[in-house]
């Protein structure tokens, strides 16, 4: 079982961030459409190809270069909140980890939690307010609590922040917006799921899939 997460993990993360927001692009235009202005899902799937295409030009050194260039990216790409908001997570989760050339459990939480604490700083919203936060700070919760409980269960970590995010993002259902776009609608905006936090779960359980795939390859080396 993987005990550490090194740079191939953040790539694969990063690539798999891409392929997921891909498959997905239309269900997150569906949801924005819903309470936004419908561009959630497009704005998402430029930024995580145009990562994909600087991952390339210039492969990076540490999961911190490679949450550093994520951020650079979404920002100069993705438009509306989605780019500002994703690219101070990736930016604080750099910072966090520092130049590493891996990530343990402690760090690993650490990062979410550098990630969540910058989205709240830049968008100013709190649990209930039916944004991403309602998926990030359960999957931080979650994060921190299985880190204390095994710092060297890595895959552990993610799975915890994973499901966490993704039963956040569905709690976001039947909540009232009090921020952004979705709060013009006031009661309407009820019953239906934040795209922000959706798009929160999706790139967490990529995160973990990405973890997956380092063990399955171990299993698969000779011995």
């Amino acid at each position: 079982m993987t005990a550490t997460l090194d740079t191939g993990w953040a790539i694969r993360w990063l690539q798999g961030c891409a392929e997921v927001i891909a498959a997905h692009r239309e269900e997150l235009m569906n949801l924005d459409r819903a309470i936004g202005d419908a561009d959630h899902g497009e704005n998402m799937d430029r930024g995580f190809q145009a990562v994909i295409q600087k991952l390339s030009e210039t492969p990076p050194e540490s999961p911190g270069a490679a949450f550093k260039l994520t951020a650079m990216t979404l920002m100069s790409k993705v438009g509306g909140a989605a780019g500002p908001l994703y690219g101070t997570a990736f930016l604080r989760a750099a910072t966090a980890v520092g130049e590493v050339p891996e990530l343990d459990g402690t760090l690993l939480s650490t990062a979410l939690t550098a990630a969540r604490d910058g989205i709240v700083a830049r968008g100013k919203a709190e649990v209930g307010d039916k944004t991403m936060i309602d998926a990030w700070t359960p999957a931080v919760e979650a994060a921190q609590k299985a880190a204390a409980q095994d710092p060297s269960g890595v895959v552990a970590v993610l799975e915890a922040a994973a499901l966490a995010a993704e039963a956040g993002a569905v709690a976001t259902d039947p909540l009232v917006a009090r921020k952004g776009r979705a709060s013009y609608l006031g009661e309407r905006s009820a019953g239906h799921r934040d795209p922000g936090a959706a798009s929160t779960a999706l790139l967490l359980r990529a995160a973990v899939d990405a973890a997956g795939s380092a063990d399955s390859a171990d299993a698969g080396a000779p011995a």
